[in-house]
């Protein structure tokens, strides 16, 4: 591995440190580094000139001391997006969000306008850290950007933050990157997250499993899903204990078993933790009842899944996308199409726009009966019929 070159960047590297020994110089997430897997306690750090000299001996030889004097003769200078910007670059930065902050939308125009070829992006983040000296919000923002917009340079992006003291990295960080992994097929690294995670000293909590399980289930490993879920069935034990003693856990902690049961239909588990969350005095909100809905159709429980869908409503709370199809998938089980017409014309009398979730179940319900058009010709002389709005 070389030095830096000195037209580049001249900045402080981050490096790990692993029993006092330097491991890399770049920016490398811990479940990336070649030494990962003991069981020690790692800690990052940010390098100083001193020891970039002593990396660039080690990884270059006796001519390393004259180029990293060089570095340090150099001054930083953070360099600016290219002028010569295509149509679709151009249409990206102008689509970054208004409240975004100078520093971040700096950042986004390089990753934006970043070419591998000629360009290394973890020295363009660590430029922007020594020029910026980002906060936690920033990172934050930008990964969210980058997430919205599909950036496949989003996991590059995320992994070299972990490296950094401005990120601040918390368990929810690592359940987010676990879970995005996972949505990606990228088995192996989401595991070596959730060790890096682990060695940390973080604790896996309801939401991590929760990701796990889906992950698990997903990839079709069945038995890792299985002892996922028997470790979140312990962690429900604990919290019955602490109802017990009117200890209450926070709505985030009921939510994530709530979505583990509904995921394994295990339609008794997600209604005793439906039932603990309103124990607790929490208020079940539409997502809440979607998932305790899910839980029934999985187990094939459709007339529970009914039951459910009219208490929320009952309870004034408005059914959103999800609701509506979970509810029409009910009825398409067991092929009880009027049933589900006269739904859709009960909630369209409440004012409610059916979505694009719920119309595609529609669509492909219609299309296996073959009665396209015979129900498009009853919604129409319906829609005929309603009552026409006053202007």
């Amino acid at each position: 591995m070389g030095c830096l070159a000195p037209n580049l960047f001249s900045v402080a590297i981050p490096i790990c440190i692993h029993d006092q020994k330097l491991l890399s110089s770049f920016h490398r997430p811990l479940w990336k580094n070649p030494f990962f897997g003991h069981n020690s306690t790692f800690r990052c750090k940010k390098s100083h000139l001193r020891q970039l000299l002593v990396l660039s001996c080690i990884n270059v030889g006796e001519n390393s001391g004259s180029s990293v004097k060089e570095i340090e003769n150099t001054k930083f200078k953070w360099v600016r997006a290219s002028p010569s910007l295509t149509e679709e670059q151009k249409q990206a930065i102008s689509r970054l969000p208004p409240k975004m902050t100078n520093r971040c939308k700096a950042l986004m125009k390089q990753i934006i306008c970043f070419s591998a070829e000629n360009e290394s992006l973890s020295l363009k983040l660590a430029a922007w850290v020594k020029s910026t000296s980002p906060r936690r919000t920033d990172w934050l923002s930008v990964l969210k950007e980058l997430e919205q917009l599909n950036h496949p340079l989003y996991f590059e992006v995320a992994e070299h933050a972990f490296t950094e003291e401005s990120f601040e990295a918390n368990i929810r960080d690592y359940t987010k990157i676990i879970h995005c992994y996972a949505k990606e097929n990228r088995l192996q690294e989401a595991e070596n997250a959730l060790t890096a995670m682990k060695n940390r000293g973080f604790v896996c909590d309801q939401v991590t499993l929760t990701a796990l399980i889906h992950m698990y289930s997903k990839a079709g490993n069945l038995k890792l899903a299985e002892d996922t879920f028997a470790e979140m069935k312990l962690l429900e034990t604990i919290l019955r204990e602490m109802e017990a003693q009117e200890i209450y856990a926070g709505r985030e902690v009921y939510k994530a078993l709530l979505r583990a049961y509904s995921m394994t239909g295990d339609s008794q588990g997600a209604q005793r933790v439906f039932d603990a969350i309103q124990l607790a005095g929490l208020i079940p909100d539409v997502k809440i009842c979607g998932l305790l809905i899910n839980a029934y159709i999985t187990s094939g429980q459709s007339r529970e899944a009914h039951i459910a869908f009219e208490n929320l409503r009952r309870a004034g709370l408005e059914p959103n996308d999800k609701c509506v199809t979970l509810a029409l998938t009910a009825y398409e089980k067991e092929n009880r199409l009027i049933e589900a017409l006269d739904l859709l014309i009960e909630l369209e009398r409440d004012g409610f726009t059916i979505g694009k979730e719920a119309s595609a179940l529609l669509a492909k319900w219609f299309q296996k009966l073959g009665v396209v058009e015979e129900v498009e010709l009853v919604l129409r002389d319906f829609a005929s019929r309603m009552p026409q709005p006053v202007l």
